[in-house]
């Protein structure tokens, strides 16, 4: 029996399992072991809707799994033994496995600056964003320091100012909001925010946070009745305590085929990984998160075989931004995720976003019938060949 454990249930995790799934239904000396610490699926592309007010489905990880042979294990993984194969969850139940997926993703780094743990909301669940939306319809008025001034704070910050417009919302950052865009989905996405009335903060630098104000850098504060925190990401100490070699993040090296350098039985994908392509090391999102999964699956399928994993290739492709429920940008782009000249704006944006961030979930049911469905991602061409 080769016993398979999955270690997280986000984009990733999920992609790993359901393609696992599909790949080795036939077979009956595979076991396959999700661990994930909710029953609730997140859809982190959706947090700040929920943030916001509104309703979105509640996916359930057990129902898609059902069927499919693999179990599903709810609890929090509180240690791994990476000499003995195994995995401790909720200090209880011990786990051993001849292979591991790691795919704990990231969660706000809520450490780095004083006063974020305890005054700031985050978006790492759903549960935490509804614990925003809650604040948020009980202010009645007052302000909303959204910090943090990249693509999920803009787009939380939008969503807010639209669906609480007796709230004044700030959005505070190091950069300007849409810095990695091309000069004409910048300017959309800055007219949307000054349109739905946005106050844009760039260039400033956030040193604590306090129960009524956010400090900044030189001693000014912005007063804020809520503080919603998207600066910054960190990961799992899991790994580094497990032993697995880690880089200054703390994000697992692997190899080309996405295994541990240091532990080959170990495939670490999403934002858990330190993947190296020829354009840099790949920053964490749900696009290249799921092919991340599948090619895991598609490696371990390879190696039971007898045969060797090929290396994992991906190019980005887009950038999608919701502005609001009824305004987006997306700006397309190259393989090493610079900008290109092709930019949807307005209602076909708003399509185009909406279509993305619904295609997980039928995604996944979809593998676990013809796993090779989900093999197909751009490959970057010559930026990764």
């Amino acid at each position: 029996m080769h016993r398979i454990v999955i270690l997280g249930a986000g984009y990733a995790g999920m992609a790993a399992a359901v393609n696992l799934a599909g790949r080795t239904k036939r077979r009956e000396d595979v076991r396959v072991t999700v661990v994930n610490a909710t029953e609730r699926f997140t859809e982190r592309l959706r947090l700040h809707q929920i943030a916001a007010g509104q309703q979105v489905a509640d996916l359930r990880v057990p129902e898609l799994l059902e069927g499919t042979g693999v179990e599903f294990v709810r609890g929090w993984v509180t240690g791994i033994d990476a000499t003995a194969r195994t995995v401790r969850v909720d200090d209880e139940q011990v786990l051993e496995y001849d292979t591991l997926v790691y795919a704990l993703g990231g969660m706000a780094d809520t450490a780095s600056v004083p006063g974020v743990d305890d005054h700031a909301y985050t978006f790492d669940s759903a549960h935490d964003a509804q614990l925003l939306a809650q604040r948020l319809t009980g202010l009645g008025s007052g302000t909303v320091a959204v910090c943090g001034s990249g693509l999920t704070g803009v787009e939380a910050a939008a969503e807010i100012a639209e669906q609480h417009p007796e709230l004044a919302v700030v959005l505070i950052g190091r950069e300007e909001p849409g810095a990695a865009m091309g000069p004409k989905a910048k300017a959309y996405l800055h007219a949307a925010l000054e349109r739905l009335g946005v106050r844009v903060r760039a260039g400033a630098e956030i040193i604590k946070v306090l129960p009524d104000f956010v400090e900044l850098a030189g001693g000014e504060t912005v007063a804020a009745d809520a503080v919603l925190w998207t600066s910054g990401v960190r990961v799992s100490p899991l790994a580094a305590a497990a032993g697995l070699d880690v880089d200054d993040r703390g994000r697992i090296i692997t190899d080309a085929a996405l295994r541990s350098v240091s532990h080959p039985e170990v495939y670490a994908i999403g934002d858990a990984a330190a993947i190296r392509q020829n354009y840099g090391v790949m920053h964490g999102t749900c696009q290249s998160g799921m092919p991340t999964g599948v090619h895991a699956a598609m490696s371990i399928v390879r190696q039971m075989k007898g045969k060797q994993p090929k290396p994992f290739r991906f190019g980005y492709y887009h950038t999608p931004v919701s502005l609001g429920r009824h305004d987006a940008v997306v700006q397309f782009t190259k393989p090493d995720n610079s900008p290109r000249g092709w930019v949807l704006t307005g209602r076909r944006a708003v399509w185009y976003k909406e279509t993305v961030t619904a295609a997980p979930w039928p995604t996944y049911g979809r593998m676990t019938k013809f796993p090779s469905s989900g093999s197909i991602w751009p490959r970057g061409g010559r930026f990764t060949r």
